[in-house]
Order: C-alpha cells, then sequence, then structure tokens
C-alpha cells in the first residue's frame, strides 16, 4: 500500500486535534488538507499549541478532491450537513465520527452505505468498507463489556451499567458543565436511562444474540478528570467466573488492542493509548464488569485510524502503538 491521501473536516475541536497529533506520525500517512470555515488560514498550532514545531499545515475552507479517505470530525447533525453540501467523488472512502450514520437505517446517505466501524464486531465488514461511521466513545466501552456475553448467548439479564467520563467527551465549545470552576472537584449524573449511545449498543448486541431484549440501565457521570471512561457494569449469569474468562479471553483473541486482566485495572492505563481493558470478577450471581478506554482515542480517533488502517489493508496497530501516561 501507497502513501495514504487524508483529508480532515472539523479539525479544531478535540477529536480532530487528537486525530492530527495520530496521523502527523504514521508512517504511511500524508495529510493533505484541514478543513475549518472559522480558522482557514491559521496554523494547525494556532488552535493545538502542542502541534508547534510537528507541522507546518494551515486550515483552509476549500476541499481537494485529491485524497483517498476523508475523515469527518464535525458535530453530531452536521456530518450530514457536510456530505448535503460539498460534492465528495464517489472514490473517496469516508470514517465519520459523528452519531449521524450509526444507527439503520440512517446508515444510507445518497449512495453511501455506512458500516458500524467497531472492529471487535465488524472487523472483517470494515475491511470491505467505503464509509465507516465510528462508533460512540461510551458506546465503544460498554459493548467491549458486553459483546463476548451476547456472542455467546449469555446475555440473558437485565444489565446495570455506571459509566464515568472525562471532560473532553463534551467537546471543546464551553458549556456550564465543562467549565472548569464547574467541572473541577465536581461529579455529577446526566441523561439517566437515556443516554443516546444506547441505541447502538443494543442494535451491536442483538447482532450476536438475536434473542436479546434486556434492559440496558445506564447511569452516565460527567468526571472532573481531562480523560478517559471508566464503565463498570454487573448482569445475573449462571457462567462461573472461570467460563466468563474464558468466553472473553476467546472472543477478544484476534483483537491486538483488547485485553483481558485479572487484576484490577485503573485508568492510566490506558490514557493516551488505544487500548481498551476488561476486569471480571464474580458476586454471587452477579458478573461485574469493569471496562475502561481513552474516550478521545479508542473512544474516537483512535479508533477512526485502526479503522482506516483495516479499510487499506493496512496491519491494524500502525501509528497506533501509543505510550498510557501512567502518571
Amino acid at each position: 500500500m501507497g502513501t495514504i491521501r487524508i483529508g480532515i473536516a472539523g479539525g479544531a475541536g478535540y477529536t480532530g486535534g487528537e486525530l492530527l497529533r495520530i496521523l502527523i506520525n504514521h508512517p504511511q500517512v500524508e495529510i493533505c488538507w484541514v478543513h475549518s470555515n472559522s480558522n482557514a488560514g491559521k496554523s494547525l498550532s494556532d488552535v493545538h499549541s502542542d502541534l508547534f514545531g510537528d507541522t507546518n499545515l494551515k486550515f483552509t475552507d476549500s476541499l481537494s478532491q485529491d485524497i483517498d479517505v476523508l475523515f469527518l470530525c464535525v458535530g453530531h447533525g452536521d456530518a450530514k450537513k457536510f456530505l448535503d453540501n460539498h460534492e465528495i467523488a464517489a472514490g473517496i472512502k469516508i470514517i465519520d465520527l459523528s452519531q449521524d450514520f450509526r444507527l439503520n437505517p440512517n446508515a444510507i446517505h445518497g449512495n453511501r452505505s455506512f458500516v458500524y466501524g467497531l472492529p471487535e464486531l465488524n472487523r472483517e465488514a470494515i475491511k470491505q468498507a467505503q464509509n465507516i461511521s465510528n462508533p460512540g466513545c461510551f458506546a465503544t466501552c460498554i459493548q467491549i463489556g458486553l459483546l463476548p456475553l451476547a456472542a455467546a448467548g449469555k446475555l440473558n439479564a437485565e444489565v446495570h451499567i455506571n459509566a464515568t467520563t472525562g471532560s473532553t467527551g463534551a467537546g471543546q465549545s464551553l458549556s456550564p458543565t465543562s467549565h472548569f470552576s464547574w467541572r473541577n472537584n465536581n461529579l455529577s449524573v446526566y441523561k439517566a436511562f437515556e443516554h443516546q449511545h444506547l441505541n447502538e449498543i443494543g442494535q451491536s448486541l442483538i447482532q450476536l444474540q438475536s434473542s436479546f431484549e434486556q434492559a440496558l440501565s445506564f447511569i452516565p457521570q460527567r468526571g472532573d478528570f481531562t480523560r478517559g471512561i471508566l464503565a463498570s457494569m454487573y448482569t445475573k449469569t449462571e457462567l462461573t467466573l472461570d467460563e466468563a474468562y474464558d468466553i472473553f479471553e476467546n472472543y477478544f483473541k484476534d483483537h491486538p488492542f483488547t485485553h483481558i486482566s485479572k487484576r484490577n485495572i485503573d485508568l492510566k492505563q490506558v490514557v493516551n493509548t488505544n487500548k481498551a481493558l476488561i476486569h471480571l470478577e464474580k458476586h454471587g450471581d452477579k458478573l461485574f464488569i469493569i471496562s475502561i478506554i481513552d474516550n478521545l482515542l479508542k473512544g474516537a480517533s483512535g479508533h477512526a485510524v485502526q479503522n482506516m488502517n483495516l479499510m487499506f489493508g493496512l496491519g491494524e496497530t500502525v501509528g497506533l502503538r501509543l505510550k498510557a501516561s501512567a502518571f
């Protein structure tokens, strides 16, 4: 595979910035342009100051069709608008990081059909896809903790989920709940039982276990840290702990970023990486599952590059061997 030519729309936000940090160092990529109407003419490092010295690229408000893949890092609802307002050549692959094309039947837009881009679920379909809808961050973290049970037909009771995300999950635009003085030393619940990612989680579980009709009782929380998601889940099961570990280890054995730990896990093990870690415990008749990811990497931009690697026949981990922050 030769050099992959990249265009990025919406490169000024958190996911766009994280995508740039990965792709600037990806050995088989050339970033051709980064689109932003509000920042056209500015250097990337004027917005993402950490990129100073790494690139001389500037934002542009024009599009070139001379690319192989377009990443859409625009807001939810804006990906459809972008494609409606800009003609993108049919041969250009698209990886969309918004929620616009994640759910059937919305996965079809004009002549483009989008594959749900969770490699731990749809890796072979991703390899053949022309268009990818990248999963949501909460959805990725929670699905990784539940898909093995669904694949084994063992998800047969209500699932209780509590998950806390860092402030970058709210996006770069300021709001009362993302402002430092509110977020610091604070914790809150939002969208209890009705978070938008529940729909894509349910869709994936039914894909693996058609009989699945149990409740997903999800309590999302805003944490007072910058990045990462920790999801803790439990459900009733007759499986022993050893049987559960066997199911999880077999399911993920060929997936290079997802690892099963028999020791308890903590968020700093995955922050600044594309990894997902899982830990299991059995308490009475309940299986307790902890799943952790970095919401901007495995939960967004790293995940998108993983999908790009698969689409273009590269090794899945190329450009994504990133170091955890650890402390």
